[in-house]
């Protein structure tokens, strides 16, 4: 039987990639009380539009009409019975996601969209003044009505088409999610300490928020600025520093990400690879409320004594040789 939704405004996300623990986290940086329901589903009880367009990991949030069984007369009934409040012209998408329900989701669109026209609905598959989605993961379908989408142009800033590249330079998709994460919004400021290519600092700069990079090596801050300048108006806060004496008063920004340097020392001579991002850690603590750190391996003893709360880790595999260890710092 469906299950309608009440008075309260309640959202169904689409998540996109395959972490789905890790793309609810990344959602409640635009939504409240998410939680994930099905493979590549979750539920939440408030959705800032705005906000959901920039997260790499969220495809699309709709308003919902209901959850149901994941059956295409089992989301009919839900139409049926559903209130709608709304008029115009309507196209109705259905998705079997990451094809976990085994529905014939052409089949599903037809069904939804007679409902539809019998309740006063015009088809219009173009340019409709409303869309209505029905997502079927495992057991689960979701129907409402799409509110915002993410903009997906991760593409056009590859690094290997950048300004400025070097190899190891981070994907633009978890550059995005890994800013978001930290704090990255209109308004707030975000600091990557270990800037390199620049690739953070982009991604923090599209949401609004204003970058500041710093890198040891005198030609990756040149190549920042290059890069952020192809990308971003305004002006670009990049300069040459040590991670571990950073040249912040304290609580100087909003948020820290950094990308630690995978199994090899630091070009920083004078540190070991322990010692930097020890001592990397220790500052961020001192100027910012919380921070995301990426690795090659776990560094959650070293958060912790460097002052911080280890909210949540994630592994990301990346290729067979590499997991992402991604720690979520909160002081």
């Amino acid at each position: 039987m469906p299950a309608a939704v009440g008075p309260e405004r309640v959202y169904g996300l689409e998540l996109a990639g395959e972490d789905d623990a890790f793309a609810a986290r990344e959602a409640a940086c635009a939504a409240t009380a998410v939680e994930s329901v099905a493979p590549g589903l979750a539920t939440a009880r408030g959705v800032d539009p705005d906000r959901l367009r920039t997260l790499a990991y969220t495809h699309r949030a709709s308003r919902l009409l209901g959850r149901c069984d994941a059956a295409i007369d089992a989301a009919r009934a839900l139409v049926d019975a559903a209130a709608v409040d709304r008029t115009g012209t309507v196209a109705v998408r259905a998705r079997d996601v990451r094809g976990t329900a085994g529905v014939d989701t052409r089949r599903a669109e037809r069904e939804l969209g007679s409902a539809l026209v019998g309740r006063g609905f015009d088809v219009e598959l173009d340019h409709p003044d409303h869309e209505l989605r029905a997502c079927f993961a495992g057991d689960t379908c979701l129907v409402g009505w799409l509110v915002a989408e993410s903009v997906r142009d991760y593409g056009d800033r590859r690094p290997t088409d950048r300004p400025f590249f070097q190899p190891g330079s981070m994907a633009p998709l978890d550059a995005r999610a890994f800013v978001n994460l930290a704090g990255a919004e209109p308004g707030a400021t975000i600091l990557d300490p270990m800037c390199g290519t620049g690739g953070t600092l982009i991604e923090a700069g599209l949401v609004g928020a204003r970058p500041v990079g710093i890198d040891a090596q005198r030609k990756m801050v040149r190549g920042a600025r290059e890069n952020c300048r192809a990308y971003l108006d305004g002006d670009v806060h990049a300069l040459r520093g040590d991670a571990t004496a950073l040249p912040l008063v304290d609580d100087a920004v909003d948020g820290v990400v950094f990308d630690a340097p995978y199994g090899r020392q630091s070009k920083i001579a004078r540190h070991t690879l322990a010692d930097l991002v020890s001592g990397a850690l220790a500052e961020a603590a001192r100027v910012a409320p919380r921070a995301v750190v990426v690795a090659d391996r776990s560094w959650v003893e070293a958060a912790e004594r460097a002052g911080w709360i280890v909210e949540r880790t994630f592994e990301r595999r990346v290729h067979r040789s590499l997991t992402r260890h991604v720690h979520l710092l909160a002081r």
